[in-house]
């Protein structure tokens, strides 16, 4: 959307879309929220440090368009509460980017921590529990009714890598739980869908071209994909009319180590 596009759908009374995207600080995050921003939609920055949010915020195609909510996913009350203040700002939410996510260290895994364990189940499934719930009530209630959410899920939602099990396990969760968003949202216009991303170039992916360990035990680097290619997909997702549905996407480096993880 141009802003000449913008200019117009304010002019006939169709604003802007509304999306709310979480771990938007960094990585696929922020590479999805300046993409969102640049094709015209109103954007809901949300992480934990205001400062990097505002950063993203500032260097973005149209700062006027973002709003910087600083909020722990991990918090029920917190979300709650950055769901209001879009919904004051803009009075709805169209799209959610459900993407905030942690790994543990890569420790065999029953040498895991409790700590570790429930620091990671705390920000991706829990976390992504409350984002969905918050944004589920707010597209049931809104006029128009419904919405789109988009969970970032990985491709450790269908195979593991060695000495990941928290990251793995929580991932199978969220698949779980867009195929149960999905059914429950059909009554209220409200798609569901999951992208599944392998290695994208991230900061968080650097070790994998460094070299990590692979199913045989040895250490191999494996290729990257450019995470601008990831905005662009949950651009598309987000794009479709409500009629359609993109249930689950996997969008991968070509020759990274995947079937079989090798």
């Amino acid at each position: 959307m141009t802003a000449l596009d913008e200019s117009r759908n304010e002019t006939e009374g169709n604003p802007p879309k509304v999306a709310v995207v979480t771990g938007a600080g960094s990585g696929i995050g922020k590479a999805v929220a300046l993409a969102m921003l640049k094709a015209g939609y109103r954007v809901a920055l949300v992480g934990r440090r205001e400062q990097v949010l505002a950063e993203v915020a500032a260097r973005s195609a149209a700062p006027d368009r973002a709003l910087v909510v600083p909020a722990d996913v991990t918090d029920a009350d917190a979300v709650g509460e950055m769901f209001e203040r879009v919904r004051s700002r803009w009075g709805r939410v169209d799209v959610l980017f459900n993407n905030a996510g942690i790994s543990a260290p890569p420790v065999e895994w029953h040498a895991l921590s409790a700590t570790q364990w429930r620091e990671v189940v705390d920000v991706n499934l829990n976390g992504m529990f409350f984002c969905l719930q918050q944004a589920f009530r707010t597209m049931k209630d809104q006029r128009p009714m419904g919405g789109r959410i988009i969970n970032n899920g990985s491709i450790a939602a269908h195979a593991p890598r060695p000495n990941a099990i928290a990251y793995t396990a929580t991932k199978h969760a969220v698949s779980g739980m867009t195929k149960a968003v999905s059914l429950d949202g059909r009554a209220y216009d409200i798609a569901c869908g999951q992208i599944d991303i392998g290695n994208a170039a991230t900061d968080m992916a650097d070790q994998f071209a460094r070299g990590i360990l692979q199913a045989n035990g040895q250490l191999a680097s494996e290729p990257l994909m450019d995470v601008n290619l990831v905005a662009d997909a949950v651009l598309h997702m987000a794009g479709l009319p409500l009629e359609a549905n993109i249930l689950f996407q996997t969008l991968l480096a070509t020759k990274m180590p995947y079937i079989g993880r090798g």
